[in-house]
């Protein structure tokens, strides 16, 4: 029973191994991946999730598979939402995991694993920003998402060590609410820390398209409009305008 038991656990460990091996030809990965998604179990299903991880030799092939696990793992419903969200733990990249968790889980079940992903990222200098980044840039566009909980979620990054990460929090804030965004971004754009020219335009190209109010805060940032800034954008009426 235990050599059984052991025999199968070796079999799906090397059928994972060929359905994420990037040098392999694309018959043998899909192969592999037919039979993870037959197998239906926790394991195989992590298996799955760990394609995502992956970026074969061939462009079109790799966006393929990742679509095609993305289908399969949606198409196992809830039963893949334990394995998934033990997968974005540790993942790299959250792209593709988090266009399945949208499509399987209750807004309170996608919710709380946001939450638990943003709490596993604190603003802050990191290596490899990608997964942070892929993470703002989803939540931003989640359309059960509220602009409270846009703001609360990603206010911190507007201030994060990495501009590009900056970029993504700053951006995902447009079009929401102009009294909820204006205080983390008029904050944002005062602080004497900020250097980056493309960060302060984007502030303020987001500040202008949402009439944000700038409140007690107008002359402050008049006074922070510099070329080539000051001339593009000027307060008027207590908020950004192009001129």
């Amino acid at each position: 029973m235990v050599f059984g038991l052991f025999s199968k656990e070796k079999s799906l460990s090397k059928t994972i191994e060929r359905a994420t091996n990037k040098l392999s030809q694309q018959p043998d990965r899909w192969a592999a991946l037919e039979k993870l998604k037959e197998d239906g179990s926790d394991a195989a299903l992590f298996g799955l999730c760990r394609r995502f991880s992956v970026t074969s030799m061939k462009g079109v092939e790799d966006e393929q598979e990742k679509h095609w696990v993305v289908d399969a793992l949606v198409a196992n419903g809830g039963g893949s939402l334990e394995p998934l969200t033990r997968y974005m733990k540790s993942a790299d990249q959250l792209s593709f995991p988090l266009r399945v968790l949208e499509r399987i889980g209750s807004r309170e079940q996608v919710l709380g694993t946001a939450d638990t992903l943003f709490a596993s990222e604190p603003p802050g200098y990191v290596r490899m920003p990608d997964r942070r980044i892929d993470l703002i840039r989803w939540f931003s566009e989640w359309q059960p998402a509220t602009d409270d909980e846009i703001v609360t979620h990603l206010s911190p990054y507007v201030t994060d060590f990495d501009e590009n990460v900056r970029f993504a929090a700053i951006e995902g804030m447009a079009g929401r609410d102009p009294a909820k965004i204006a205080p983390p971004l008029i904050s944002a754009f005062l602080r004497a820390e900020e250097e980056s020219g493309r960060i302060r335009r984007t502030i303020l190209e987001v500040l202008e398209r949402s009439k944000a109010p700038l409140g007690e805060h107008a002359a402050a940032i008049t006074a922070q409009l510099s070329p080539p800034l000051s001339g593009d954008f000027r307060v008027d009426g207590g908020v950004i305008k192009k001129r």
